[in-house]
């Protein structure tokens, strides 16, 4: 089949990856790309948020699969519009993304369905929502989250109220996130260890994927602002054993799949749920309706199957009774550009890709880089990942590092404690 990627980042870069060792994937053409997918995929000039134009560039190309990576396409409805066309798309409807789209559904959501989660309230005044976090009702610290899609950035952890103010007006008042701010969700912080844990499902059956730990803070020991993700690692079986993982899968997954089928939202995808493991079991911190990143970037190698015929087959309706899955671990780390998350660089020279990819079991993963003439340059904040598999985690590891020191552009900047929190 000819396959078309939605995306330009790092995890769309893994999907091609996967889908260029499928056998039953011939031609993959992606939109818009980067410099790295276009050394296996053919990119086409066309924007994520561009829903037509995507969905006619996969008619003119006979595509027979879209497979979409970002949420926003996905909550704007591009399932639809292929729909029209006649052309199969792995990701939800737009009913069933509102999952990830909408904070305040989802928290709703799993209030109404028992799915564990924390507590909760949601505001659309801001007077109301000051009122409640000058004296939470949890105490401190709290969390302050933009309802709608803000770039994984609309999330403030807020230890006093002055802070909770701030992240109030943040978001209410001076609109940081857009619209995706003018409602809010203020919820109890929970306290324990983060995880995500990925399914494929057809709406009615789902399959979990190897659990993964991502790691969000900008530097070493889990300082500094938030990201979109510094590394990652997989098969996370320090954090989450199979008993807990069954747990996960009964009272999170199912429920959470019946749950929108009882709704009318019937979920065809991936179901990202992103987990603090507490003392008192699992909660859900967020949904999502795709593959996360970078977790996509360290489970989709671990997948023995043809990963072509398996998005094809959830798209159609047909999640597999099983996904062979490799025994061995994967790793990622990323290479921010100086001053990310913040205002960040761009246009610098990446040097040693070459030397990197020369060492055994090492991909190299682009997310935000293009090309200048026959030189590779940054174009925007996290600009690689370099995984890497191996038989053991510490393997992974030492490989993926190993070939980050290969690896320079002015001002780069990595974690060097990826993987290793459980040996501190």
């Amino acid at each position: 089949m000819d396959v078309l990627v939605v995306g330009g980042g790092g995890r769309e870069h893994a999907l091609v990856q996967a889908l260029d060792r499928s056998p039953s994937v011939d031609k993959i053409f992606c939109a818009p790309g980067n410099a790295g997918i276009a050394r296996l995929a053919e990119c086409l000039d066309i924007n994520v948020g561009d829903l037509d134009g995507i969905a006619r560039a996969a008619d003119e190309r006979a595509v027979d699969l879209v497979v979409v990576g970002p949420e926003a396409p996905l909550t704007a409805g591009i399932s639809a519009i292929l729909e029209q066309f006649g052309i199969a798309c792995f990701g939800p409807s737009a009913a069933a993304a509102i999952l990830e789209g909408s904070k305040a559904f989802s928290k709703a959501f799993m209030e109404r369905h028992g799915i564990p989660t924390a507590a909760f309230r949601v505001f659309n005044d801001p007077t109301a929502a000051l009122e409640f976090v000058a004296a939470p009702e949890w105490g401190f610290p709290i969390v302050v989250k933009a309802d709608g899609l803000a770039a994984g950035k609309g999330v403030l952890i807020c230890e006093d109220s002055q802070s909770a103010s701030d992240a109030i007006r943040l978001c209410m008042e001076d609109a940081a996130f857009g619209t995706a701010g003018a409602t809010v969700v203020v919820e109890q912080c929970l306290r324990g260890v983060e995880t995500t844990v990925m399914a494929l499902t057809d709406g009615e059956r789902l399959v979990v994927l190897p659990p993964s730990q991502d790691h969000k803070q900008a530097f070493d020991g889990d300082q500094g602002p938030n990201t979109g993700g510094m590394g990652a690692f997989a098969p996370a079986e320090n954090v989450i054993d199979s008993t807990l993982l069954t747990k996960v899968r009964d009272e999170v997954l199912v429920p959470t799949i019946n749950g929108m089928n009882a709704e009318d939202r019937r979920f065809q995808g991936v179901l990202y749920a992103g987990l603090m493991l507490t003392d008192d079991g699992p909660y859900v911190l967020e949904f999502n309706c795709r593959f996360g990143d970078p977790e996509a970037e360290v489970v989709l190698p671990l997948i023995r199957s043809d990963v072509g015929e398996l998005l094809s087959g959830i798209a159609e309706g047909r999640v597999p009774d099983q996904v062979e899955i490799s025994d061995e671990h994967a790793a990622i780390v990323v290479l921010a550009a100086e001053g990310y998350p913040g205002k960040h660089r761009h246009g610098d020279v990446i040097d040693g890709l070459a030397q990197a990819e020369a060492i055994e079991a090492v991909a190299i993963i682009h997310c935000g880089t293009t090309s200048d003439g026959d030189k590779i340059v940054t174009s925007g904040g996290r600009v690689l990942g370099v995984t890497a598999t191996g038989c053991s985690r510490d393997e992974a590891l030492r490989r993926a590092y190993a070939a980050v020191e290969q690896i320079s552009f002015p001002g780069m900047h990595f974690r060097r404690d990826i993987g290793r929190r459980d040996q501190e």
